[in-house]
């Protein structure tokens, strides 16, 4: 049987690599080049074995080392076909056989099989592959091979990841889609439109910054990489999965979500230069995102934005609520906003409410009844804002509600009139509030604050600290958030057991973070002995404590430093409890000389002077008192008859240890004297 050029121009057609191969061949035939090329379509070291089949058919092996087809994002793709090549009843060309790629991305047909049938009648040819749940089938006019009609289905979208690869960074990862579309490939690239669905479908990039993953769905796409950048036009309903574009997450549900958009890739960058989502009963959103080619966010501009809570919450704003410090929080109501974030920062945002509730599930942060708005923009002016509500809490303070009158100048929102709002019995008063949402470093926000009549039982309990009797106030002159830290000009003078502590250089680091940092300063001066011992349960003290807590450093509220030196230098009288306790913290005893059988007589004795101090460094405090003595510090030094001593023997106590001993002598664990 005798081969003319059609028969092999047939092959490669099919094969999607049309040519001018025109050379006649005989049964048995073997044809070798060291590379084909036609529109699109590279062949490197490339051979085919034409063998007479005893029915008058053709058996035809081909194999290509190398098959680069740009459009496709296939490059050194290894290629082996095996078939058998005959006419049927109609005189169409017939080619059945196996397909095998090795190399391509995605693994996209291994071990496919194929049936190919050419008709010159219609002037078509009809592809067919399988492979496994997949297939894929496309129609192709046989004087313009280039343009295909196509069906898919149950493809593995990882199948894709080469197409994909020519437009983005991305890749998929997982799920299937069916599809029927429209395909030209181009000298430049390719234009592809048509419908498609999607089950558990997946991608992502290499920064992470878009991601998807379980997505399912349907809709209508176009993809044109003929042009520069490359364009995506997209009009789907999705349905469960997670999505991830930027700093939007979605959890969707299982009811349709619409999702729109109009993008364009050049180099890696990515941009989404319409983006429309109506989730109807949680969130309803208009703008674009921008990223560059590492994946960094360049722009987020929200032009509108209607949020319904709970539901906008679950699926749409726990992952971005969380990168504040603000995790498992209730909300309820609904918010109107819109805003403009750019790669050096926040540029605009705006919002409204007719009431919002917001509650932090750890009690750290509440608002009741948020109405009105704020307007704010980094350069120029907007008109004032009306925001009221009817109460909140920070750090679990409850602060009464109010209104207030904002408005943005010169990128600086502030506070238009002073306000105040009772606070635990007490008022505080705010005078001045300027926040710089623009700025990057340097300082951020500015205040003026004063606090007047806080009741410190309220407060004690509220922290959840032992009932402090007394009244809290002070004024705040200047508190500034400068770069992370917040930082306090000035000072709070707490009035608590009948004394004063002073706090001053107070400062603190991420206060909205996973673990903030305090420093600070505190003297006191005068407390009463008697009620400070009341409270704790320590044992009787009376007489005056005057002392410094100072460089005190707490992260995640914790402490792990400071110079604590407590001192009543006064004299007056200690219980026999409060020896006892003493004696535990510090690690000592009683004074030689003394018999503890004598003093178990008494109940209180007269002490001229007490002072314990301790310097906290990581885990280890190093303690001493009122001077050193021979193995040893004097914590109490006694007045009177019996005359009593209590020796500290321990310089450097285990933290961890230290605070066991202070919970068990307010337990009433300490031990009895010897």
């Amino acid at each position: 049987m005798r081969f003319s050029s059609s028969h092999l121009l047939l092959v490669f057609c099919l094969l999607f690599l049309a040519g001018g191969w025109a050379a006649p061949a005989r049964a048995d035939v073997v044809f070798a080049a060291r590379s084909i090329s036609v529109p699109g379509v590279k062949l490197s070291t490339v051979t085919v074995r034409l063998s007479d089949r005893a029915d008058g058919g053709i058996h035809l092996q081909l194999s290509a080392k190398q098959a680069d087809v740009a459009a496709m994002g296939w490059r050194k793709v290894g290629l082996a076909l095996d078939g058998d090549l005959q006419r049927d009843a109609r005189m169409r060309w017939v080619l059945d056989g196996q397909l095998q790629l090795r190399g391509a991305p995605g693994g996209a047909l291994g071990d496919a099989t194929l049936r190919l049938v050419t008709s010159e009648t219609t002037n078509t040819i009809q592809v067919d592959i399988e492979q496994g749940k997949a297939k894929a089938s496309a129609a192709l006019p046989l004087d313009q091979p280039t343009h295909a009609q196509i069906t898919l289905t149950q493809l593995p979208a990882t199948w894709l990841q080469g197409l994909l690869g020519t437009v983005w960074s991305g890749r998929p990862t997982g799920g299937r889609l069916d599809a029927e579309l429209a395909l030209d490939v181009r000298d430049s690239g390719l234009q592809s439109s048509g419908q498609f669905s999607l089950a558990g479908v997946g991608f992502d990039t290499p920064t992470g910054t878009l991601a998807a993953e379980g997505l399912g769905g349907s809709g209508r796409f176009g993809l044109d990489t003929t042009r520069v950048p490359s364009r995506i036009d997209l009009d789907a309903n999705l349905r469960g999965g997670e999505l991830l574009l930027g700093p939007i997450y979605a959890s969707l549900p299982d009811h349709p979500v619409q999702l729109g958009l109009n993008a364009t890739a050049q180099q890696g960058a990515f941009a989404l230069e319409h983006l429309r989502v109506n989730d109807a009963d949680a969130l309803q959103l208009e703008g674009a995102l921008a990223f560059d080619a590492k994946g960094e966010l360049k722009q987020l501009k929200l032009d509108r934005l209607h949020a319904a809570f709970p539901a906008a919450y679950e699926r749409y704003g726990r992952a971005w609520l969380a990168t504040m410090g603000l995790r498992d929080v209730q909300l309820s109501g609904q918010l109107n906003a819109s805003v403009d974030m750019r790669a050096n920062g926040l540029r605009a945002f705006a919002f409204t409410t007719d009431g919002l509730d917001l509650a932090e599930a750890d009690g750290r942060i509440s608002v009741n009844d948020l109405r009105g708005g704020l307007d704010w923009v980094a350069s120029g002016d907007r008109p004032a804002t009306t925001l009221q509500w009817k109460g909140f809490k920070f750090y679990r303070l409850p602060v009464g509600g109010t209104q207030s009158r904002w408005q943005s100048r010169n990128g600086a929102l502030a506070l238009q009139q002073p306000i105040d709002m009772a606070l635990l019995q007490g008022q505080l008063h705010l005078g001045e509030f300027s926040w710089r949402p623009a700025a990057a470093s340097g300082q951020r926000l500015s205040t003026a604050l004063n606090v007047t009549g806080v009741d410190m039982a309220a407060f004690s309990q509220t922290m959840g600290w032992p009932k402090f009797p007394g009244t809290l106030g002070g004024a705040i002159p200047s508190l500034k958030w400068v770069d992370d830290r917040v930082e306090l000009a000035g000072g709070l003078s707490v009035n608590l057991f009948g004394g004063f502590a002073d706090i001053t250089d107070l400062s603190l680091q991420q206060p909205f973070g996973n673990s903030p940092v305090l420093a600070a300063d505190i003297k006191l001066s005068q407390l009463d002995l008697g009620a400070i011992t009341s409270v704790f349960d320590f044992g009787s003290i009376t007489g005056k404590l005057d002392g410094s807590i100072d460089d005190l450093r707490l992260v995640n509220w914790q402490p792990v430093a400071f110079k604590a030196r407590l001192l009543a230098g006064d004299g007056g009288r200690i219980s026999q409890r409060a020896v006892n306790n003493l004696t535990s913290v510090g690690g000592g005893g009683i004074a030689a000389g003394l018999q503890g059988a004598v003093l178990k007589l008494f109940k209180t004795f007269g002490y001229k002077r007490i002072g314990l101090n301790c310097t906290l460094q990581g885990s280890v405090c190093r303690m001493s008192g009122l001077e050193r003595e021979q193995g040893g510090y004097t914590i109490v030094e006694g007045s009177g008859l019996p005359r009593l001593q209590v020796i500290g023997h321990q310089a450097e106590v285990d933290w961890p240890t230290l605070v066991r001993r202070l919970k068990e002598a307010i337990a009433g664990n300490a031990p009895e004297i010897r």
